[in-house]
């Protein structure tokens, strides 16, 4: 998992899911916004943080324990019908549940900190038990809301980090209190090995050719370079045109060559969209 020592390499990665969805954000745009993300006021406060670690830690060290920043006693929630929402992914949510709509308060009011994760039944209006809710779901970051002509709330959030719901907390809003989610094999030459293969079975599918293109201009088509192997599952299982419950199975899997796997297999069994 990223957390504030990585700040410049979550910058870049911002910029370039952006330059996907052809927004221009620069270097120091996007550093001033991951600090936000991190709850930080600015990147002069996150870089002093950054600097203090160096100082504080050298290589024999134990890590700091990176989900201090990323957790909260209680979280406000945000159930979906009809969306997974997976780390480093940024996307907007419209919102037209009051209890929703509350959770989006209590969150601009604090740290902009939400859970968003997918409910069971799409047609459940008040999924407030951990029965009703899928049990994993994304800690995310409100980058902005506004609301829009026809009264619908439209909140544009950033995945974090996959989290686990332990407990529900069902007031004015619906919150929780969570806890984190590790990958395991991310860095593993198993796991490297299968992101290659599922960037390759990707292009066949989306019938588009990557051989020939830089890899920071793959970001036009939405992907990652494939020495990400986490990243690389979670950007595709987006991409193809599969069900909610298959995009959750994939969200819920922590072990990175397990996820490629569950891809690969996605991709020869989904159709291209037309």
């Amino acid at each position: 998992m990223r957390d504030f020592r990585d700040a410049k390499a979550m910058a870049q990665t911002l910029s370039e899911a952006l330059a996907a969805k052809s927004v221009s954000l620069s270097h120091g745009e996007s550093l001033e916004l991951i600090a936000r993300i991190l709850g930080l006021r600015d990147w002069n406060v996150l870089a002093a943080r950054i600097q203090a670690n160096q100082r504080a830690t050298g290589p024999e060290a134990a890590p700091v324990a990176v989900l201090s920043s990323l957790m909260q006693t209680e979280v406000p929630i945000f159930p979906m019908r009809d969306l997974v929402l997976f780390p480093q992914t940024i996307t907007p949510i419209f919102v037209a549940r009051d209890k929703t709509r509350r959770a989006v308060e209590r969150a601009m009011a604090g740290d902009r900190r939400v859970v968003v994760v997918a409910q069971k039944h799409g047609a459940d209006d008040d999924p407030s038990t951990l029965q009703s809710l899928h049990p994993v779901g994304v800690m995310a970051s409100v980058i902005n809301s506004q609301t829009q002509m026809d009264g619908v709330l439209k909140v544009t959030v950033s995945g974090l980090q996959r989290m686990a719901i332990t407990r529900l907390i069902d007031g004015e809003c619906l919150a929780a209190e969570t806890s984190p989610i590790e990958e395991q094999r991310g860095q593993s030459e198993e796991a490297a090995s299968l992101s290659r293969m599922v960037l390759d079975a990707y292009s066949i599918y989306a019938n588009i050719d990557l051989s020939s293109l830089p890899v920071r201009q793959r970001a036009r088509f939405g992907l990652p370079s494939a020495e990400n192997p986490g990243l690389m599952a979670d950007t595709v299982a987006q991409l193809l045109s599969i069900g909610i419950d298959e995009k959750q199975r994939i969200l819920e899997t922590s072990d990175v060559v397990a996820r490629l796997e569950k891809v690969l297999e996605l991709i020869g069994t989904a159709r291209p969209e037309q």
